[in-house]
């Protein structure tokens, strides 16, 4: 009867947001271990949701789940937050005997005083469970990937589409090498990396550059292969490990080393197709307005909290301020706890005059005023209805939702991207009834967005996860990566 141990921390680090993230960030998101946490996320299309259906359907099987975290991406996790962490798993490790050890990982997570964080863990635990145990683990797509960490695993997997609806599908190819491995099955690994930070804006599996080479890696996957998984890197993540890599499990570690190499090389023959050149906000404000009937949303990267931003930035909103619309837009959103509190304050239908974004930082630019209505308020609770993370729970701690004009905007007491359908229904908005949905946001966005919008505009706005990373003060990235 195998006995499995498993772990999670699921965070991506922005080296360039002005913020940290600390301890609360994880426990306000999640932060739970034991029973609970497969409770949680049973029947959910995320990583812990398939841990519990790998072992549903293997009845002699026995877990122990130890600290599960996650984050909303963002600044460098601080130091004393690792630690707490990795103390709790290290310390549930040691008090038990396992076969086999699996862990929930992203790939991009870095710390105040450590940009390697993922590669951390896996050597700590690696040294405390010693070589006998097998060890596996799942990744986001957007990993900076150390070769090192295939040493030291036994197998992994990793996201294979982008906007991530696999997360599941990710983690149950890992519990399945774990499985291989325990019954004695060989399995070898190899990782090959590309010398160049890329951005992320054309790597989406449905289209473009990357789903061509995500075609190549699938249609190689059968015997001595293995898996055969690529990673677009996380651009804003200062690591001396950041950009593209392939990696590949085989049985036979020859054939592992050829393709990836063979993959990294598909996606350099590529590389020119994965620039991207994106218009200022009042440009695309227009081109948006210009756009075919129905929903049409502009979209500000530079600050999406899947890429690490403060959801904070006032280039936008000053925008739409300004242009004194004439069509229904919501914009979507600010992190904003204060101005939640000062909405409670004035109540649904009272006035609402207070400085909006640019709080968190000046970098960015300067607040905008506001002058407007509060048109609802709610708990911030609800189920994701779309297809990432399905089902999961979110909590955005007390929102408001503010109406100036043809404008609402929503404040939220924490950061959780508006990438899902019912944060939208829980405000009370009817998209149906919108012209154009402005929003802190990406590629993610398209999961439940693509065949709701009739157009979709991006602009280059200052922010965390800015376009332009020749201007950003790396340090441990190579220079000629960038």
């Amino acid at each position: 009867m195998p006995h499995i141990a498993v772990a999670r921390l699921w965070f991506e680090g922005n080296s360039f947001s002005p913020v940290p993230t600390p301890l609360a960030a994880f426990q306000g998101r999640e932060w739970v271990e034991g029973p609970e946490a497969l409770e949680r996320y049973r029947g959910t299309a995320t990583e812990l949701g398939a841990v519990d259906a790998f072992l549903a359907a293997r009845p002699g099987w026995d877990a122990t789940v130890l600290r599960c975290a996650a984050a909303q991406p963002g600044g460098p996790m601080t130091d004393d937050a690792f630690e707490t962490w990795l103390a709790d798993v290290e310390a549930g490790l040691s008090s038990g005997i396992f076969d086999g050890v699996y862990l929930s990982l992203h790939g991009a997570a870095l710390t105040e005083s450590d940009p390697e964080a993922d590669l951390t863990i896996i050597r700590r635990v690696r040294a405390l469970i010693g070589p006998g145990v097998k060890l596996v683990a799942s990744f986001d797509f957007h990993g900076n990937m150390s070769p090192q960490i295939v040493g030291l695993l036994d197998g992994a997997s990793v996201y294979r589409t982008y906007p991530h609806i696999d997360m599941d599908r990710a983690a149950m190819r890992a519990l399945l090498l774990l499985e291989r491995a325990l019954n004695g099955g060989a399995i070898h690994g190899a990782i090959a990396k590309l010398p160049v930070v890329l951005h992320s804006f054309h790597m989406r599996d449905a289209e473009g550059p990357m789903s061509e080479v995500w075609a190549e890696a699938l249609a190689a996957e059968h015997a001595p292969i293995l898996d055969a998984s690529l990673f677009g890197g996380f651009a804003w993540g200062d690591t001396p490990h950041a950009g593209p890599s392939a990696m590949v499990w085989a049985e036979d570690h020859a054939a592992a080393r050829a393709l990836a190499r063979r993959l990294v090389a598909s996606i350099d023959a590529r590389r020119d197709r994965f620039a991207v050149i994106l218009p200022t906000p009042e440009a695309a404000l227009q081109t948006a307005l210009a756009g075919p009937p129905g929903l049409v949303a502009l979209l500000d990267p530079a600050d999406n909290p899947l890429s690490g931003g403060v959801a904070d930035t006032p280039g936008l909103l000053r925008v739409l301020v300004e242009a004194q619309l004439d069509v229904e837009c919501v914009y979507c959103f600010l992190h904003d706890p204060e101005g939640v509190i000062a909405a409670q304050q004035a109540g649904i239908g009272g006035a609402f005059a207070r400085d909006l974004a640019g709080r968190t930082t000046a970098d960015f630019g300067p607040p905008v005023p506001f002058s407007g209505v509060v048109e609802a308020l709610t708990a911030g609770r609800f189920l994701n209805t779309g297809p990432m993370e399905h089902g999961a729970p979110v909590d955005l701690g007390p929102t408001a939702l503010l109406r100036s004009g043809k404008l609402r905007v929503v404040l939220t007491s924490r950061k959780e991207a508006a990438v899902d359908p019912a944060f939208f229904e829980l405000h009370g908005i009817e998209l149906g009834a919108v012209r154009l949905l402005a929003n802190k946001a990406k590629n993610h966005f398209r999961a439940a967005f693509a065949s709701r919008c009739s157009a979709i505009v991006e602009c280059d706005v200052p922010g965390p996860a800015a376009l332009d990373l020749r201007a950003l003060p790396f340090r441990h990235v190579p220079e000629g990566w960038r």
